[in-house]
């Protein structure tokens, strides 16, 4: 193993996937094996290729940023069951893995590109392809000579004479397997290339499912962390996935043996199996111990026929006189490109089987043919006293516990006194102020807003919850650093509720509004590891789980729950305070659900929006540059602001404009600079705040990272209100919602609107300043484990006397 670079545009994110990879590696003690993911390299309009593109989009979408749509990733549910699950592998991930001392640093972070050119250059190289293609395609693009150092690449995807699995999309596309739909021009890139190529398609993975034996016999045979690693991320897919009876069997018609659990197959591991078996004994000429193989004459579908007709849906084509990469007019890449899993041409009026064929890995003669190696199913265990009924099965369990080469140490081993500790604050003897609830979609400055929360007094403000939106600034799997942020200050009490990863009244599976966040710099890779800091944090014992039969306590809670929860705590007469910095999606879900909700809600403070009293005042949405004045929060669902800020609610609006007004590096961090001494979330958010400056001068694609700043105005102003010598307006506006990209989210002026809004227009800066570093630096409610270096330090020694101090501290 040289190697391991992420494809980051199917289903996982990069900045989880790549610290994910990290700790695996760590606890494998392979911090030897280059890791590679992203890049920001993009691809011209004439079809040039720039160093390190990233991979984050299709080659079909690419442009010259990281932003962009989900024409075939929205196949792959972001939330519950899809991404967020993989992300966080089901809470199994951070659980389990120890932490070394890599991880994800802005600007400093291999690419895919840089890292699989490095390797190949070295000389002779065998790949292993498990999902998109994208990677591997921009590669042999870019570097054509180093095609004769790929000895082979086995493929795992594709569907030949087996329907395809596409089980979000079939009625658009039933012929389709996953990892070639997440880039069907790139697979075709690759099995053209003229590298040799061996593909294990669903026909042969289809041929080896998880069995209640296999289940049964991986459950007893877990003797390297490594195995119990692969068990316990095994049952948690099987616990949601699988059908339960009340011993936690699988629920099957068939009384005979083996029983199948239902829709899961050995996909990708069995891939890398026949992948090294072919390796040891020949690459085509030797006998492969786990599958049956021949060879095909096979192309990928890129486009659907008639070939040549222009409909707006292929941008290869559409709007050019010279089609990209030099592509043949009327040849196989210039039909319709499916745009999505309801794509108009490809359903078929009163069916459920579409007529897309986009990623299908299909069978033809002629000069489109290329002759691949295709595993056609798995072969039957030899040893017939075994329970298993594969040879892959007997193998992968005997390397799994191999004591070669085996794991170090999982989380709770690495430390002698290691222990998980829910911090909870003695509120028995303290007066608590307002109720407050706070909705983020943990942007940096979310959390130095968070932080700010947690340090105010009770007696001023009592947090009751945490909303977290997921079709933001971060994916939703970042959850787990609140949950950090929570543990560190000592607030292990405060419930934290999940919400939509998709705008109001859009379905679950796509990305409306959200493609204008990049994914690369200055994106979702660095919100998603909070800039790289994250990993500073102490770990908490809470994190995000899925959805588990076995376990219903240990369920993630929605939203909506958390918020019936806070108000079934209220005390006569109480109301809440809720302050939101992200889209209103959340709070727009709970006012719709809840007709009361209103009733128990005392002011809406709202961090977003773009109040236009001159053609100079400008939005912030710089990837959608049509759009010159909304701000991202509204824009990203303008939908959920037109329900909250046309409601009855009691709304204070704190806009970009003066948000901007306190957008500055150099004022924070004069600020926190004059304290002598300070707290860890001081150094901490002194330690954020100064590397987005430090980005920022850096790399223009980090050049809006002043905005994060301004969304910490918000929680400051909630705390405060005159003291910061405020001047507020009444106004009456609306919602510009669901029109074009180019108008959506802007703030329109209405004299006869539902309700009046109170706007914040100006404050005393430096007011602000001294109070936000004040507030930070104040040695009460300060940290309880200031980071995760602290806290392997805790778990090195005995916890007697600390936890003694603890106490004292809670109380």
């Amino acid at each position: 193993m040289q190697a391991i670079t992420i494809n980051a545009n199917e289903w996982s994110d990069a900045g989880h996937a790549v610290n994910h990879l990290y700790d695996i590696l760590y606890m494998m003690g392979r911090d030897d094996v280059a890791v590679g993911v992203g890049g920001d390299g993009g691809i011209s309009s004439a079809g040039d290729v720039r160093p390190d593109v990233g991979g984050y989009l299709p080659l079909i979408d690419q442009g010259m940023s990281t932003a962009g749509g989900c024409r075939y990733r929205q196949a792959i549910p972001s939330g519950r069951g899809g991404r967020l699950d993989v992300d966080t592998n089901s809470g199994v991930r951070r659980g389990f893995l120890p932490q070394g001392s890599r991880g994800y640093r802005p600007l400093r972070q291999p690419t895919a590109q840089r890292v699989m050119a490095d390797t190949l250059s070295a000389g002779p190289t065998t790949v292993i392809l498990l999902g998109a293609h994208t990677n591997l395609a921009l590669l042999l693009m870019t570097h054509p000579h180093l095609r004769r150092n790929v000895e082979r690449v086995y493929v795992s995807g594709g569907a030949v004479r087996v329907p395809g699995n596409l089980f979000t999309a079939s009625a658009a596309n039933p012929a389709a397997e996953f990892n070639f739909f997440g880039d069907p021009f790139s697979a075709y890139q690759v099995l053209h290339s003229g590298v040799p190529v061996t593909m294990i398609p669903l026909d042969a993975t289809n041929t080896i499912p998880v069995t209640e034996e296999f289940y049964a016999e991986f459950r007893r045979r877990q003797s390297t962390y490594e195995a119990q690693y692969c068990f316990q991320s095994l049952d948690e897919v099987l616990a949601r996935q699988m059908r339960r009876t009340g011993d936690g069997h699988a629920n099957t018609a068939s009384p005979n043996p083996p029983f199948l659990i239902l829709g899961y197959y050995m996909w990708d591991s069995f891939a890398a199996g026949v992948a090294l078996s072919s390796m040891r004994h020949g690459e085509t000429g030797g006998v492969n111990e786990f599958a049956e193989l021949e060879y095909m004459n096979i192309t990928v579908v890129t486009s659907n026929e008639p070939y040549g007709a222009r409909d707006g849906s292929n941008p290869f084509f559409d709007g050019r006189a010279t089609p990209k990469f030099g592509l043949q007019e009327g040849g196989v890449h210039s039909g319709h490109v499916q745009t999505g899993v309801r794509d108009a041409f490809c359903l078929v009026p009163g069916g459920n089987r579409g007529r897309c064929e986009d990623g299908y890995t299909k069978e033809v003669s002629g000069p489109e043919a290329v002759r691949v190696y295709v595993a056609t199913r798995a072969k039957p265990n030899t040893d017939k006293n075994s329970s298993l009924n594969r040879e892959f099965f007997k193998s992968f369990l005997e390397v799994l516990n191999l004591p070669e080469n085996a794991g170090r140490f999982n989380i709770s081993t690495q430390f002698p006194h290691y222990r998980e500790i829910l911090y909870k604050p003695d509120f028995r003897n303290v007066s608590r102020g307002k109720p407050v609830i706070f909705d983020m979609d943990m942007s940096p400055g979310d959390f130095v807003a968070l932080i700010y929360l947690l340090k105010e007094p009770r007696e001023v403000i009592d947090l009751k919850a945490v909303l977290v939106s997921g079709n933001g600034w971060a994916n939703i799997a970042s959850i787990d650093i609140v949950y950090d942020v929570l543990h560190m200050m000592g607030r292990d009490d405060v419930p934290v509720g999940l919400g939509n990863t998709t705008s109001l009244g859009n379905p679950t599976l796509g990305c409306k509004k959200i493609y204008a966040i990049p994914h690369g710099s200055g994106g979702f890779i660095d919100s998603d590891t909070l800039y790289g800091l994250a990993r500073s944090l102490p770990r908490s014992p809470r994190r995000y789980m899925s959805e588990n039969l076995d376990h219903p306590e240990r369920q993630q809670p929605h939203a909506y729950d958390v918020w019936q929860s806070v108000r079934k705590q209220l005390g006569p007469g109480e109301k809440i305070t809720v302050l939101t910095s992200g889209p209103l999606t959340n709070l727009a879900n709970i006012s719709l659900s809840d007709i009361d909700a209103s009733s128990v809600i005392e002011r809406v403070y709202v961090v977003g929006g773009n109040i236009r009293d001159s053609d100079h005042d400008k939005g912030n949405v710089f990837t959608v540059p049509s759009n010159r004045y909304a701000e991202f929060n509204m824009f990203l669902d303008p939908l959920a602001a037109e329900t909250i800020l046309e409601s009855s609610l009691n709304i204070t609006l704190i806009p970009l404009t003066v948000q901007r007004k306190v957008a500055s590096f150099e004022g924070i961090l004069a600020a926190l600079k004059q304290h002598t001494q300070h707290t860890p979330e001081s150094r901490f958010v002194h330690g954020l705040i100064s590397l987005l400056q430090e980005l920022q001068r850096k790399q223009k694609l980090y050049h809006h990272m002043d905005i994060f700043l301004g969304e910490v105005l918000g929680a400051v102003y909630m705390v405060q209100g005159s003291n910061l010598e405020p001047s507020v307006k009444v106004k009456r506006v609306s919602i510009v919602a669901n029109t074009t990209e180019s108008t959506d989210g802007q703030i329109l002026g209405r004299r006869k609107s539902a309700n009046l809004l109170k706007i914040l227009y100006n404050l005393n800066n430096g007011v602000y300043y001294n109070h936000l570093a004040n507030s930070l630096a104040n040695n009460k409610q300060s940290a309880v484990v200031g980071s995760f270096e602290e806290q392997k330090a805790i778990w090195s020694r005995p916890q007697k006397q600390f936890m003694a101090n603890i106490a004292k501290d809670m109380k």
